[in-house]
This record gives structure tokens, sequence and C-alpha cells, in this order.
């Protein structure tokens, strides 16, 4: 391989329980990948060698009212797995601290009026750490990114009929499937195998493989091959937040 510092690289970030999983790659050669675990995204955004591309799994826009035109196209494509795209709630909801809280005011600032699940509440954190360091300069270099869509988009634009995980099957067929995805599109298995060198209390094996394929979605943007939800514009209001910055998911 050509020196580092000559290379062009682009990154797959996971939020996760240790942090933010990354997953590094050259653009042009995804068996070297390489990963790390990142305490905080401002030590995603000061990695080196520099990422052109940093395609984040989290949300980036936070709309007034809940609900964004981005979830809505995204989630269409997906069948079975269309849930996991969940519907992004209010900035004033994503701020509250406490769940009951959170979930009254995601109903007050929605139409139709909807409440939050735990799971969303607890990436909240997360998504505010992203938020307070995001501008709209910073979104050509960051970009949010969905695993179940890039997954969608490795398989062919074709739904994945198989959940990641299922509770009553120890061998994890859904895992098994996207690994392959991603071996086939040139990703190390040994990599993939596992969870990065890293323990079960700070990192999934589900995670490894979703900053995998966000890198994935990283190197299609930054060959101009990526696909963007909303697919049109949309009026103002609706694809631009409060910070200025757009309301969209990238694969």
């Amino acid at each position: 391989m050509a020196d580092a510092a000559c290379e062009r690289w682009v990154a797959g970030v996971d939020g996760c329980r240790g942090g933010w999983l990354v997953v590094m790659r050259p653009l042009d050669d995804p068996s070297l990948a390489r990963v790390s675990l990142k305490k905080h995204f401002a030590d995603v955004l000061a990695m080196e060698p520099r990422a052109e591309i940093i395609a984040v799994d989290m949300p980036i826009g936070l709309p007034q009212r809940g609900g964004r035109r981005a979830d809505i196209e995204a989630r269409a494509n997906l069948g079975k797995r269309k849930s996991s795209v969940f519907a992004m709630p209010s900035r004033e909801a994503v701020e509250e601290r406490e769940y009951i809280r959170a979930c009254q005011t995601a109903a007050r600032t929605s139409d139709p009026s909807r409440r939050i699940s735990k799971q969303a509440f607890n990436i909240f954190p997360k998504i505010l750490e992203i938020d307070a360091l995001m501008t709209p300069d910073m979104q050509e270099r960051v970009r949010e990114v969905h695993p179940e869509v890039g997954f969608w988009a490795l398989n062919g634009e074709k739904p994945l009929d198989l959940p990641k995980k299922m509770k009553v099957s120890p061998d994890q067929p859904g895992l098994a499937y996207r690994r392959g995805l991603l071996v086939a599109a040139g990703y190390d298995a040994a990599l993939l195998a596992g969870r990065g060198g890293f323990r079960a209390a700070d990192v999934g094996r589900d995670d490894l493989l979703d900053a995998a394929v966000c890198s994935w979605s990283a190197a299609r943007i930054v060959r101009g091959e990526g696909r963007r939800f909303p697919g049109e514009p949309v009026p103002l209001e609706l694809g631009i937040d409060a910070k200025g910055l757009r309301m969209e998911i990238w694969c």
C-alpha cells in the first residue's frame, strides 16, 4: 500500500456503548480498513489520516416539529426493516433530560402526535454531542447515514428480510448475511468476525458491521455515487433546521 499520507481516506462511525466506533479505510481498498474506538465525537473529527468524508450513524439536523422527510423517504425502501429508521422528534424533545418529559414534549411537537421509544431516548446525548459541534460548512465533510439504508444499497437496493439480531437464534443469521455483503464488497472477513478487539461491554458485533457499512457509504459519497434522502429538494422549513443544518440521510 502507498504511504498513508498519499492515500485518500474515508470513515464510517457508529455510536456504541463505549463511545464512537470508527472504521477508517483507504477510499480504493476496503480490505485495508482499520478499527478504532473514540470516547468523544470531537476525537473522531481530529483523527489522522484525515478522512475526506465521515459518515456517521446519528441524526444530524433536528426539526422544529417531529418527523423529517429524510426519515420518511429512507424508511419507505426498507420493507420489514423500516422500523430501524425512527421518526426524529423535535429539537425541543431531544433536549429534554427525563424520558417522561421527552415523551410529553415529543407528543406536543409532532403531528400526528407521537411519543418516543426508550431506545431513541437513550441516544439523545450522542445526538446532542454531534449537534453541538456541527455547522453547515462542516456538514460537507460529516454526513448522516443509516446502516440499514447502507445495507439496502449494498444489497442491490433490495430490503434485507433478516433482522441483525434475533433472540431465539444463537448464530444470528442476519449478522452473517450483512457480514457476507461487506466481505463481497472487499472488506476483510477476519476484521468483521468479532468486535474489533474491544470489550463486549463497549462494542457489539452489530456495531462493527454498522460502522463498516457506514464507511462503504462514505466511499460512495466521495466518488459521487451516493444517494440522498430526500431525493428531491424540499421547502426550506422542511429541509433545514434552526442551526442551518440540512436534514438528510445518505447511503
